[in-house]
């Protein structure tokens, strides 16, 4: 499925639906260069989860975890990343196959310990179409 969203706003509303249609243990790989928008999609989609505590990137924690929703969040960020052995630290496995969500930006640094079925959402820009425009492709793999 790809959608096109002109605004930050819509960016938001599509996080938003897909955090409503969120169901324990799902993994959302969310992957676009830097600047695309994935931080206010991951804000849309706690919003739909019922989370109503402000959502940041965890650019230098790795992970932020969020408890108050409908399913818990588990919001990993590893741009930053040096070892895929550090996702072992930070316990990765209870979030993957636990039953909150894990959203995962930069997903790529880390593809070999990811499960085998993902939701992957990539943004893309493309300027030529305007400042705000991105096209968001969604698809399950497996």
């Amino acid at each position: 499925m790809v959608i096109e969203t002109w605004s930050p706003q819509e960016t938001f509303a599509l996080g938003q639906r897909m955090g409503r249609e969120a169901r324990p243990g799902q993994v959302i790989c969310l992957n676009g260069d830097l600047g695309v928008g994935k931080t206010v999609f991951t804000q849309g989609f706690a919003d739909g989860l019922g989370i109503g505590e402000p959502v940041n990137s965890p650019t230098f924690t790795i992970l932020q975890q969020y408890e108050e929703g409908r399913l818990p969040l588990y919001h990993f960020d590893v741009y930053r990343i040096g070892d895929v052995s550090e996702m072992d630290e930070i316990g990765y496995e209870d979030c993957f196959y636990g039953d909150g969500v894990s959203l995962i930006e930069w997903p790529t640094k880390i593809r070999e310990i990811l499960p085998a079925q993902v939701t992957w959402v990539e943004i893309e820009k493309d300027l030529e179409k305007g400042f705000d425009y991105r096209r968001i492709r969604v698809e399950e793999r497996a």
